[in-house]
């Protein structure tokens, strides 16, 4: 009897089986798609903690396809109608208070946004994880948890500044947690995901924190408000005319 309790307990310490490994196309077919939809309306809430300043900006946002996307600051309250708009042409800010849309030079993509850890590049950018990198998977470990790990190599064609990502996602629904970015063999800035949340019968990680590795003490916090994917959304919207209505509706 004594025997077969030892044997019962050793059984039961032993890690279970993984389940079979997902293919490389599949996690980063569903990366690509994970906040991208035909079209989709947010609110966000960001939170920039810096050595110099701490802000929160309420944002709002609609993306339509892989090309147009608006961003509004609705808060606070000095700032709000400052927005940016992205189309297949380009980048431009729009300073409500001069009425003026001015597109982002490519000499300026590097900076800030909004001083916040996003550069203007991060909002132009259009990289696909699943065409402009050269990957692998394989099971790895996060926080105790098994979870799937991804090392991610940009394509010699590829458009990025990164020359590696790796990425971890959960073992069941494939939910990024933790992502890595190197400058040679240097991490420079990690991302973490956390609270997934159902928007309308769609699970996304509802919190995104950015921290550069050179200022731990420092971070910028995208949390999704509210989310709607599929929502109505006219073209129109991403025009100089339409870009000012929404600046200037509350």
């Amino acid at each position: 009897m004594i025997a077969l309790t030892l044997t019962c307990l050793l059984v039961s310490a032993l890690p279970a089986e993984p389940p079979p490994l997902p293919t490389v196309k599949q996690i980063t077919a569903q990366l690509d798609d994970l906040y991208r939809a035909d079209s989709a309306r947010a609110s966000i809430t960001m939170k920039i903690k810096t050595k110099r300043f701490s802000r929160t900006l309420q944002v709002d946002s609609w993306s339509l396809g892989e090309d147009l996307s608006l961003m509004v600051i609705r808060k606070p309250a000095r700032e709000s109608g400052t927005a940016t708009l992205r189309t297949k042409e380009g980048l431009w800010n729009y300073a409500p208070r001069a009425d003026r849309l001015m597109r982002v030079p490519s000499a300026l993509l590097s900076e800030s946004w909004m001083g916040s850890h996003f550069t203007n590049d991060d909002l132009m950018r259009e990289s696909s994880w699943e065409d402009d990198y050269q990957s692998t998977a394989a099971w790895g470990t996060h926080e105790g948890k098994r979870v799937v790990l991804l090392t991610m190599i940009p394509k010699k064609d590829a458009a990025v500044v990164y020359t590696k990502v790796t990425m971890s996602f959960t073992e069941v629904g494939w939910f990024p947690l933790l992502a890595s970015y190197y400058d040679g063999a240097e991490v420079v800035r990690t991302t973490r995901f956390s609270k997934v949340t159902d928007f309308g019968g769609r699970k996304v990680p509802a919190v995104m924190e950015v921290v550069p590795t050179d200022k731990p003490q420092e971070s910028t916090t995208v949390i999704y408000d509210k989310m709607t994917f599929g929502a109505p959304i006219k073209r129109s919207l991403f025009t100089p005319r339409g870009l000012r209505k929404a600046a200037q509706s509350r």
